[in-house]
């Protein structure tokens, strides 16, 4: 990298990482964050001291005059200031564009996102990879003990495969990806308080394929095909029966099978994990893993000993005949709607919902069908619950709790001998939790405690 002016603006987990990143290569910098108490400021003053850091309104006239800043994914380019930067002509990137600058042209790397699914297919890929005997990184927008933020990777070893899950904020601020392998696994509403309208929140997503190899589509989802194709190759996967070279689902009898074009591969009843999604999770994973040459042998290994991940429609415990689910990660519409159904499916009753958060401008009315039909109650919780109400007033009986704990008390009263009670918020935490991760040890701690 040139001797360039450079600021990191936000702090936090991304924002630790960029700086790590350019001290490793000696390049000056310095950091702006628009909290008095950004997360990470303990960390980061004792790590960089000598390290010029600016809190509170960003100053229109400090990110103008550098070359280039380096913006968290929390910070919308809209911030009047990072407009005023713009105008300026200072280039405007995010870590992810400064990770794929410094990859080798031979790397591989894979590039995931969608509004649901995310996670899991990654985790999926990554196992998949380690099966087959090669080394990978992962990491990007994705929590766990073994994800990285993009640049703390480039200062490990280096890896054969690097797998990135990533958000429609990081790839706003990435002109050019050049993946080996993009996906865009779904879309639907999410964001609606960052975005102007669905169409920009899907042209911020479509940046995925920007100098990409190949492009994975999911043949159930019209918003992953890519806008445009060229120099692209296609593959495809869904949850019908499969056109040549592509992944899908065959009835042999009674046994439904994921296959590739006409050739069977495995039951679906060898995967530890239930349900319509976690198919087409592990068809996109396939699909991916095919693209970048990985072993059938090792990818079907993988498959089978997966076993899904926290905080997604995870079994918690029975009590007295009723199952308890965590799909705490469920901080959208669409996510909770895949988790309602999918369960709904599954159980012999009905399913006490709870749910509630902030709903970031979500509309719940498309929730609707699919909880009248799947539950007999909807427990709400947090900042929005009313908006939430309102949307399932004359479809389901709705009722308030002022805590999380409250809302798992009254689920147990009203769940009876083969109904299950799942925590799907369909909102953010940040009203009464840190993260969702938080929100689903408090329910887990909770349903643990029942008698």
């Amino acid at each position: 990298m040139a001797q360039l002016h450079r600021i990191i603006v936000g702090l936090g987990t991304t924002g630790l990482s960029c700086a790590r990143y350019l001290r490793s290569k000696n390049l000056p910098f310095e950091v702006v964050d628009s909290r008095d108490v950004p997360p990470g400021l303990t960390q980061f003053e004792a790590e960089f001291p000598e390290v010029l850091l600016t809190l509170g309104e960003f100053s229109h006239e400090l990110l103008s005059r550098a070359d280039e800043l380096l913006l968290s994914p929390g910070v919308s380019l809209r911030t009047p200031a990072i407009q005023a930067a713009a105008a300026a002509g200072v280039r405007i990137v995010g870590d992810i564009a400064v990770f794929c600058e410094a990859l080798a042209p031979e790397q591989t790397l894979v590039a995931v996102t969608g509004l649901n699914g995310k996670s899991t297919v990654v985790t999926l890929l990554a196992m998949m990879v380690r099966q087959a005997g090669l080394s990978v990184g992962l990491g990007g927008n994705l929590d766990g003990a073994e994800a990285s933020p993009a640049l703390d990777m480039l200062r490990q070893d280096p890896k054969d495969i690097y797998i990135l899950e990533l958000s429609s904020f990081q790839l706003e601020t990435t002109p050019r990806l050049g993946a080996s392998a993009a996906v865009i696994l779904n879309v639907s509403d999410d964001h609606m308080d960052r975005y102007e309208s669905k169409q920009e929140y899907q042209a911020a997503k479509q940046r995925i394929f920007l100098g990409a190899a190949k492009a994975i589509v999911n043949c159930d989802d019209e918003a992953s095909q890519p806008w445009s194709t060229q120099g692209l190759a296609l593959s495809h996967f869904g949850l019908n029966a499969p056109s040549k070279g592509a992944w899908g689902l065959v009835q042999d009898g009674e046994q439904s099978l994921l296959a590739c074009g006409n050739e069977s591969f495995l039951a679906t009843s060898a995967l530890k994990v239930a349900g319509k999604h976690n198919i087409a999770n592990a068809l996109a994973a396939l699909a991916l893993g095919d693209a970048i040459g990985l072993p059938r042998e090792a990818m079907g290994k993988a498959l089978v000993s997966f076993p899904g991940l926290p905080h997604r429609c995870q079994w918690v415990r029975r009590v007295r005949g009723v199952d308890y689910y965590n799909d705490s990660k469920g901080t959208n519409v669409g996510a909770s709607l895949v988790a309602i159904e999918s369960l709904g499916e599954l159980i012999k009753g009905k399913l006490v919902l709870i749910a509630g958060g902030v709903d970031k401008g979500a509309d719940f009315s498309m929730m609707t069908p699919v909880v009248a039909r799947f539950a007999k109650l909807a427990v709400l919780i947090g900042r929005d619950a009313k908006n939430i109400a309102n949307a399932m007033k004359n479809s389901i009986e709705v009722v308030f709790a002022n805590s999380l704990q409250e809302a798992v008390a009254i689920a147990a009263q009203n769940a009876g001998d083969g109904d299950a009670v799942l925590l799907s918020p369909a909102c953010a935490s940040f009203d009464m939790f840190n993260d969702f991760t938080h929100r689903g040890r408090v329910f887990t701690e909770t349903v643990e405690a029942l008698s």
